[in-house]
């Protein structure tokens, strides 16, 4: 499949807004958007009126950039959404928030959602007792996730045990640091999913 591997600093300066992709590192004074607050390249720093489609068509990358989805799979996820019975944007971050590697992510199984991708793709985790390495794997309510026993022993889970308890877990959620496992309680509300984006944008423009 598809995947980006340049810089991902380049993302948050070209939004204008932190998108929190490398983790810790966007904590510091090392991130790319404490350093150059403006877009990259050449013109970053002209200013430029930005038109109603371009407004849409930034929230939509910026979604696709926190979440690290490609271009076809998210319109695959919308019109999942858009079929849906409910508030399509809102349904459509819901989805997003189910995948496998954000649910490992927000359970503080991983310090960013890059590096939870990386941990799903290497078969560090079960899904209710079932060896899942697809991180677009979309999870649900009653799912319990947790690090697989043969992989709990290495120095990154440990690591990452520490900084998980520090983190904070969202409410939509049970975790367990002991045992490096969670589990996904219920489907998350909008206001309990803090990304910077406007879902109503990203519906406007796919309704184009």
């Amino acid at each position: 499949m598809a995947r980006y591997r340049g810089s991902v600093c380049r993302f948050c300066r070209r939004e204008g807004v932190k998108l929190y992709i490398k983790g810790e590192r966007c904590y510091t004074d090392k991130c790319a958007m404490n350093r150059h607050p403006y877009p990259p390249g050449e013109h970053g720093q002209s200013r430029s009126k930005v038109s109603e489609y371009g407004m849409q068509l930034r929230e939509k990358q910026k979604a696709r950039r926190v979440y690290g989805v490609m271009e076809k799979q998210f319109r695959n996820y919308f019109k999942e959404a858009d079929r849906r019975k409910g508030v399509t944007g809102e349904i459509l971050l819901q989805i997003l928030e189910s995948r496998l590697d954000n649910v490992v992510y927000r359970l503080g199984l991983a310090r960013s959602r890059n590096e939870a991708r990386q941990l799903v793709r290497h078969g560090h985790f079960e899904v209710n007792g079932k060896k899942v390495d697809i991180p677009s794997y979309l999870t649900r309510p009653g799912d319990e996730v947790k690090v697989r026993e043969i992989s709990k022993d290495k120095e990154i889970f440990k690591e990452i045990a520490e900084v998980g308890e520090k983190q904070g877990i969202v409410d939509w959620m049970e975790v367990d640091h002991d045992t490096l496992s969670g589990k996904v309680v219920r489907k998350p509300e909008r206001e309990e999913i803090d990304v910077p984006v406007s879902e109503q944008l990203i519906v406007e423009l796919y309704s184009r």
